[in-house]
């Protein structure tokens, strides 16, 4: 089982370009999985614009919440290690250092999943 960490950016773009993030992991992950996001991740959300949006979907779908030991939810993910994680995330930066499969938003319209090993 796969254990898919939601990223901020991740959250709040699929909103902007109205997309169905839940449905869509569904239709590109064909295994199991858990859909999980940090503790820092909620805090992030708290301000933004589509944040109480984006809360109230992660409660709604029982999103697994893990605990973050940095300030820094980047830092968190980088920190992750084991093979079953996929990462949802559109961070350039992110995205460089990450050893993991990777989700991304293409054309603000759908979902790939890309394998992403350094």
């Amino acid at each position: 089982m796969y254990n898919i960490i939601l990223d901020t950016n991740f959250l709040l773009s699929s909103l902007k370009f109205k997309i169905d993030f839940i449905s869509e992991i569904e239709r590109i992950c064909k295994f199991n999985y858990e859909l999980c996001i940090f503790e820092g991740t909620l805090k992030e959300l708290e301000n933004k614009k589509f944040g109480k949006l984006t809360l109230e979907i992660i409660k709604q779908k029982n999103i697994k919440v893990i605990n973050s030991k940095n300030s820094y939810v980047d830092k968190d993910i980088l920190s992750l290690n084991g093979e079953n994680y996929i990462i949802a995330t559109n961070d350039k930066e992110l995205i460089k250092n990450l050893g993991f499969p990777i989700i991304r938003i293409k054309q603000k319209k759908y979902l790939i999943l890309q394998k992403n090993v350094l």
